[in-house]
């Protein structure tokens, strides 16, 4: 009896042993962290544009009216490519109108907010300067985007994976120890695509002055700043 037990305890022993062995928590390992970055331009932008009737000339009588202003949109965003499809309408409200006068005045006037998808940024001033002014409410970019977004992302994720090992490696052979598989992989990237602003104003008011004085306003050009894109992966590495 007294054999069987000591059997026992000493496959018991053994197995505790392969399992530490076998487990991440256990064994030699060492953690360590990848980076990877890269400056990237978007090409597409999300513009958003909001249109309004309006009564010509203040006469009451006589109302711009929001068709009107959303064809004029509409066929000036195809003419420089805008896409069916990514001329989409945002919202639909009215509003009150006040002339001033103590003459209460309840009709209700009607506008519309539009977002499109562009990617010829140089085409935006032409497109709006066929739209009557006064029905142009605001306009504003509430989005950017990169056709080629994924195939970035996933090229900075390789990279930043390779950067890790490297690091770990580093680490190793300090020690005098060597790298072996992975353990863990933990994706801590987060890609801040709008995490950018705009140069369209300074660069507006430029066009502008440029008219004023006769200059050809199809010559303005129109970009943005580049992102910088930055992505990290901690990794956990065994030590052989």
């Amino acid at each position: 009896m007294k054999r069987v037990l000591i059997l026992i305890a000493a496959i018991f022993t053994m197995t505790m042993a392969n399992a530490q062995t076998a487990n991440p928590e256990f064994s030699r390992k060492v953690s360590t962290r990848g980076y990877a970055e890269r400056e990237v331009t978007p090409d597409i932008i999300y513009l958003s544009i909001s249109l309004k009737e309006y009564f010509v000339d203040g006469n009451t009588k006589k109302k711009m009216p929001i068709e009107t202003l959303e064809k004029q949109l509409y066929d000036a965003a195809l003419a420089i490519g805008v896409k069916k499809e990514d001329f989409t309408i945002q919202n639909i409200y009215s509003y009150n109108y006040d002339n001033n006068t103590k003459k209460k005045n309840t009709e209700l006037l009607q506008a519309k907010q539009f977002r499109l998808k562009i990617s010829n940024l140089n085409g935006i001033n032409s497109m709006l300067d066929k739209v009557d002014a006064k029905g142009l409410e605001s306009t504003s970019i509430n989005g950017y985007d990169h056709s080629q977004k994924r195939q970035i992302e996933k090229e900075l994720k390789v990279a930043a994976v390779q950067d890790a090992r490297a690091n770990a490696e580093i680490i190793a052979s300090a020690t005098g120890d060597k790298i072996g598989k992975v353990l863990m992989i933990n994706d801590n990237s987060s890609f801040g695509w709008n995490d950018v602003q705009p140069r369209m104003y300074a660069m507006a008011k430029s066009e502008m002055a440029m008219a004023a004085d006769g200059g050809n306003a199809q010559d303005l050009d129109i970009s943005i700043r580049p992102i910088k894109l930055t992505c990290n992966i901690d990794g956990v590495y065994e030590l052989l």
